[in-house]
C-alpha cells in the first residue's frame, strides 16, 4: 500500500477483516460438522485441521472469484469507501444474527446483498452490473443442488463398491476417508471464501486511487484475508456446527465422506469458473442427497425448510440493512 492511505480506508480495512472472521468462524460448522458429528476428531482438532487448509488454499486458487465481487456486482466507477464499509456492515450484522440463532446461511450472499443494497442506496439501480448478478443469484439455487446431485451419486458409488464388506470394515475405512474429506472441503471454502473479502479489499484500493489505472488483487490481500478466514475457523460457530452435524440428518463416517468430497468438487469447480457460490448452502445441499440416498425421512425436511427460508431472505436483508447503513455514514467517510 501506498503511504498515503486514508484513516477511513484502514477502518473499512478493518471492517473487511472482521466480516472475513465471520465467515470463517460461520463457516467453520460447514468445514468440521460432519468430522465432528461423526467422531471422527474431537472439535479441537477439527478446527485447527480445518484451519490449516482454508490458510494453503491461497497456493491453489487463482482470485477469480475476487474479480467477480470486486468489479463485478456494481459499478466500479461509483465504488466509494462509504458504499464498502455499509457493505461490509449490512452483511457482518445479517453473519452475526445467524450465528447467535444457529442458522447455516451464506456470508457469501449477505456480502453481495451488501454491495448491492449499498450501490443502489448511493446511486440507484442503474448501477448493477446484471450479467454477473444473474449468474451469482442463479447458484443460490443451483449450488445446493449440485452439492446433492454429488453426494447422492457419491453415496450411491460407494453403496455399490462396498456392498461385500462388514458394517465395520465401511466404518474403518471411511473415518481416515473422512480426514482427507474434510481437508478438501476445507480447501475449496477457503478457495472461494476468502477470495470474496480480498475482492471488497482491492475494489476499496482501487476506488481510492491505491492500484493505478488497473483493477487487480494485491498479494498482500490474499494471503492476510486467508490468514484472517483460517484465524476465525478456529473459533469456530458451536450453534450451527450442532445444525449442520445432527439436526438435518444423522451422519456416519461414509455419509460424511461422500457429503463433504460431493461439496468441495461442487466448489472448487465455481472457483475456477470465478462463481461466487455459498459454501454454506453446497455443503448443506450435499447432507440432503446423502441423507436421501437412505430414506427420504430421514432428513429432518422442518430444519432443512428453516435453512431455505434464511437463504431467501439473506440478500435482501443485507441489502436493506446495508442501504439505511451507507445513509448514516456517507457523510463520515
Amino acid at each position: 500500500m501506498e503511504h498515503h492511505v486514508s484513516g477511513s480506508v484502514l477502518f473499512v480495512i478493518g471492517l473487511a477483516y472482521l466480516f472475513d472472521f465471520l465467515n470463517g468462524m460461520h463457516d467453520s460448522a460447514n468445514s468440521i460438522a460432519t468430522v465432528v458429528s461423526t467422531r471422527v476428531l474431537a472439535p479441537k482438532h477439527a478446527v485447527v485441521w480445518a484451519a490449516f487448509f482454508n490458510f494453503v488454499a491461497f497456493a491453489v486458487f487463482g482470485v477469480h472469484v475476487a474479480n467477480t465481487i470486486g468489479k463485478g456486482l456494481v459499478d466500479p466507477n461509483i465504488v466509494d469507501t462509504a458504499v464498502v464499509a455499509a457493505a461490509l456492515i449490512g452483511a457482518s450484522i445479517w453473519s452475526w444474527l445467524t450465528i447467535q440463532l444457529g442458522i447455516p446461511v451464506s456470508s457469501s450472499h449477505a456480502l453481495i446483498g451488501g454491495m448491492v443494497g449499498a450501490g443502489i442506496s448511493k446511486a440507484g439501480t442503474a448501477v448493477l452490473q446484471y450479467d454477473k448478478l444473474k449468474t451469482t443469484v442463479a447458484f443460490i439455487f443451483l449450488s445446493p443442488m449440485i452439492g446433492m446431485f454429488f453426494g447422492f451419486g457419491l453415496m450411491v458409488a460407494v453403496f455399490w463398491l462396498f456392498r461385500r464388506k462388514s458394517p465395520s470394515q465401511v466404518d474403518r475405512t471411511f473415518r481416515i476417508g473422512q480426514l482427507l474429506s474434510a481437508g478438501l472441503y476445507s480447501l475449496s471454502h477457503g478457495g472461494n471464501d476468502a477470495q470474496k473479502t480480498m475482492g471488497i479489499i482491492a475494489v476499496l484500493l482501487y476506488s481510492n486511487g491505491l492500484l493505478g489505472d488497473k483493477f487487480y488483487v494485491p498479494f498482500w490481500v490474499v494471503l492476510s484475508c486467508h490468514a484472517v478466514i483460517a484465524l476465525g475457523t478456529l473459533m469456530g460457530g458451536w450453534k450451527i456446527v450442532h445444525t449442520m452435524g445432527n439436526k438435518v440428518t444423522k451422519l456416519k463416517p461414509v455419509g460424511g465422506f461422500c457429503a463433504e468430497t460431493g461439496a468441495g468438487i461442487s466448489i472448487m469447480i465455481c472457483s475456477f469458473l470465478g462463481v461466487p457460490v455459498s459454501t454454506t448452502h453446497t455443503i448443506t445441499g450435499a447432507i440432503v442427497g446423502v441423507g436421501s440416498t437412505q430414506r427420504l425421512s430421514a432428513v429432518r425436511w422442518g430444519v432443512a425448510g428453516r435453512i431455505i427460508w434464511a437463504w431467501f431472505l439473506t440478500i435482501p436483508f443485507a441489502a436493506i440493512c446495508a442501504g439505511l447503513v451507507y445513509q448514516a455514514v456517507k457523510h463520515f467517510l
